[in-house]
C-alpha cells in the first residue's frame, strides 16, 4: 500500500454522493475517508487526519459552515465546499469562514477531481519567481518566510490557510504589479473563470487577507486595489532604494 497516498475526507449525508466520490477519487489515487454528518466529519477530521475535506454545506446535526468554523479553529486544511444554494452570497459564505473554493451541485465529478488537484498542487508549492534566495521578506512589522510558508506580524505568527499563503507569495513575488482576478485565479486557484461569480473567490481571500495581516483593513497599506484591474501588493524596495 502507498503510505504517500494523499488522504482527502468526503462529507455529505447522501450516501449515493460518497459512494461515488470515494470510488472515483480511489481509483485515481486518493487514500478516501467519509462522513455522513456533520460531527462524525469533526470526528473522523481528527482520527484521520486527511490533507484535503470536501465538504457538503446542507447537512443533519451541524451543516458545512460550522464544520468549516470548527475546522479553522485547530486546523489550515484545503476545504473544497459542496453547495446546491443558488444565492450567490450563500456560497461566499463558505469562502468567508475559511474554505478554499467551492463546487456548486449537481457537479461534475471531473470538475471536482480538477478542483481538488489544483487545490493540493497549489497547496504544496513553493517557490516564485521574484522571492529572495534566502526566502524571507520583510515589509514593515510584516515578515513572510516562502520557504516554511509562514507569516509573522511583530513577534505573532498569523495563521493563513495553503491557499491564502499562495496568493499572498503570488502578490508578493511580483510587488507593485497589478493582477487581474481573472489572473489571480488561473495562477492560484488553476481555473479559469467561467462566471463572472467565480471572481468572488479571490476578493473573499483578498478581504480575509487584509484582515489578518492590515493594521487598518478598511484603508489597506499592504494588499491594495488597483482600480479597473484588481489587486496588487505595494512595491517592496530593495536595499539600497529609497
Amino acid at each position: 500500500m502507498d503510505s504517500h497516498k494523499e488522504k482527502i475526507l468526503v462529507v455529505d449525508d447522501e450516501a449515493s454522493i460518497r459512494r461515488i466520490l470515494e470510488t472515483r477519487l480511489s481509483m485515481i489515487g486518493y487514500d478516501v475517508v467519509t462522513a455522513g454528518d456533520g460531527e462524525e466529519a469533526l470526528e473522523t477530521f481528527r482520527k484521520a487526519e486527511p490533507d484535503l475535506v470536501v465538504l457538503d454545506v446542507m447537512m443533519p446535526k451541524l451543516d458545512g459552515y460550522g464544520v468549516c468554523q470548527e475546522l479553522r479553529k485547530e486546523s489550515d486544511v484545503p476545504i473544497i465546499m459542496l453547495t446546491a444554494l443558488g444565492d450567490v452570497a450563500d456560497r461566499i459564505t463558505g469562502l468567508e469562514l475559511g474554505a478554499d473554493d467551492y463546487v456548486v451541485k449537481p457537479f461534475s465529478p471531473k470538475e471536482l477531481e480538477a478542483r481538488i488537484r489544483s487545490v493540493l498542487r497549489r497547496v504544496d508549492k513553493t517557490g516564485a519567481t521574484g522571492i529572495p534566495s534566502s526566502g524571507v521578506i520583510h515589509v514593515g512589522n510584516i515578515r513572510i518566510d516562502t520557504n516554511k510558508r509562514q507569516v509573522y506580524k511583530g513577534d505573532e505568527r498569523i495563521r493563513l490557510t495553503g491557499m491564502e499563503f499562495s496568493l499572498l507569495e503570488l502578490l508578493v513575488s511580483r510587488s507593485g504589479e497589478a493582477f487581474s482576478r481573472s489572473e489571480i485565479l488561473q495562477e492560484v486557484w488553476g481555473y479559469t473563470p467561467e462566471r463572472h461569480v467565480d471572481t468572488r473567490v479571490v476578493d473573499v481571500h483578498i478581504s480575509r487577507l487584509r484582515a489578518k495581516l492590515e493594521d487598518d483593513p478598511s484603508n489597506p497599506e499592504l494588499i491594495l486595489t488597483a482600480r479597473g484591474t484588481g489587486y496588487l501588493f505595494q512595491r517592496i524596495l530593495e536595499s539600497g532604494e529609497e
